[in-house]
C-alpha cells in the first residue's frame, strides 16, 4: 500500500474543443489530481486544451504532457506556461519530451539533449525576470530580452518525459518530475530512479527529488475483452515507437518491423493484433476496472509517484472517465492507496 500518490489522466489533443471543460470539471469531481495533454505531432496545442480546462476547474493540476524543443521556440513556450499558469490560478506545470515521428518534419533532432537544456533554461530565465540572455547549442536569447505580460509565478514546475538514461540524468539534475510516456510497467520504476540518481547526485540534491510518472494508453470497461481489444489498436502506434526502449522486456524486432509495415499503411487495428497479451498489459492499463486497478495498484508498490491514465479512457472518453472515478479509484483507495494532498 502507498499514501503520498497522485491519480492523473492524460489526454491526447484529438477531441472535438467543446469536449475538454465538462470532462475536466468531471475529472476533479471524482477526485484526479493532475491532468496533463500531450503535445505530440499533429494533435492539438495542448496548452490551448488545458486552456478550455481551466476555466472549468478549481483544484486539479495542469500539465503540458509534452512540449518538444523542435516545433515550437522556448520563447514561445514561456509565454503559453505564462497564460495558462494565470488562468488556472498557479496550477501549470510543464513537461518536456525530445519528440516522435519528426522525421515527417524533416527535422535534424541529432542535438536533442543540448535543444532540451537551451529550451528549459530559457523559459526558467524570461519566467524569471532575468535579463541576462542566455547562449547554448541550438537556442539562444539577446541580453535584455524580457516578457511583455504578467508572470505569476517565477519557477513552474518541471516535467521531463524520456526514457533516455541521458535525459533521466538530465532530469535528475533539474526536474520535479520524470515521466515515461506509453508504460504501463513496475519493472521499468526502479531502472528509470537508478537512471534519475545519477543527476540527482551529481547536482548535489537529495535522493529521491525526482518524482516519478507513468503514463500509458487506458481502456476500462465491464467487458473486458472489449477493452483490451480497443487498447491494442490504440497503442499499436506508439507500442511500435517505444517497445524497444523498455530494458526490461526482451521485444521480437521483427514483430516490431511488421507493425510498422501496418503502420504506414495506418492500419492500425490490425498492428495491434500483432502485440502479445503479455506485452499489452506492460504497455496499457485495460481491462475490467478490477483488472486495471490491480495493474496500477503493482504500479505504485513499485514506487512510482503518479499514474496518468492516458485516452481514450474507455470505449467512449465519458464512460471510461466514469469508470475509472467510480471504480478504480475507490479501489486503490481502499487498498490503501491514498493520494497526497498538495
Amino acid at each position: 500500500m502507498s499514501a503520498g500518490i497522485e491519480f492523473g489522466v492524460g489526454f491526447g489533443g484529438t477531441l472535438p474543443p467543446s469536449d475538454y471543460a465538462e470532462l475536466a470539471a468531471r475529472l476533479e469531481e471524482l477526485g484526479f489530481g493532475v491532468v496533463t495533454v500531450f503535445g505530440d505531432l499533429m494533435m492539438q496545442p495542448p496548452a490551448l486544451v488545458l486552456a478550455s480546462m481551466a476555466g472549468a476547474t478549481d483544484r486539479i493540476k495542469l500539465g503540458v504532457g509534452c512540449y518538444t524543443p523542435w516545433t515550437l521556440h522556448p520563447v514561445e513556450i514561456a509565454g503559453q506556461l505564462a497564460y495558462l499558469d494565470h488562468l488556472s490560478g498557479g496550477r501549470a506545470f510543464m513537461g518536456i519530451v525530445r519528440g516522435a515521428w519528426l522525421d515527417q518534419l524533416f527535422l535534424d533532432t541529432s542535438r536533442s539533449l543540448a535543444a532540451v537544456t537551451d529550451t528549459v533554461a530559457i523559459v526558467q530565465m524570461l519566467l524569471a525576470g532575468s535579463t541576462d540572455g542566455y547562449e547554448g547549442q541550438v537556442y539562444s536569447v539577446a541580453p535584455g530580452t524580457t516578457p511583455m505580460y504578467p508572470v505569476l509565478r517565477p519557477r513552474i514546475p518541471l516535467m521531463v518525459g524520456t526514457w533516455s538514461p541521458r535525459l533521466a540524468e538530465f532530469a535528475g539534475a533539474h526536474a520535479d518530475q520524470i515521466q515515461v510516456g506509453g508504460c504501463a510497467n513496475p519493472a521499468m520504476a526502479p531502472v528509470v530512479k537508478e537512471f534519475v540518481a545519477v543527476g540527482e547526485q551529481a547536482a548535489e540534491r537529495t535522493p529521491g527529488s525526482v518524482d516519478i510518472v507513468l503514463t500509458a494508453v487506458t481502456v476500462v470497461d465491464d467487458d473486458g475483452d472489449a477493452a483490451r481489444a480497443r487498447a491494442r489498436t490504440e497503442v499499436a502506434l506508439p507500442f511500435q515507437v517505444i517497445a524497444g526502449f523498455d530494458r526490461t522486456l526482451d521485444v521480437d524486432p521483427e514483430l516490431l518491423d511488421k507493425m510498422a509495415a501496418l503502420l504506414r499503411s495506418h492500419e492500425y487495428e490490425q498492428a495491434g493484433r500483432l502485440i502479445p497479451d503479455d506485452l499489452l498489459d506492460k504497455f496499457t492499463f485495460a481491462g475490467t476496472p478490477e483488472e486495471v486497478a490491480s495493474q496500477a495498484a503493482a504500479v505504485y508498490d513499485a514506487g512510482v509517484r503518479r499514474i496518468e491514465f492516458d485516452s481514450p479512457f474507455g470505449l467512449t472518453p465519458a464512460r471510461g472517465v466514469e469508470l475509472l472515478g467510480t471504480r478504480v479509484l475507490p479501489l486503490l483507495r481502499g487498498a490503501g492507496y491514498q493520494p497526497r494532498i498538495s
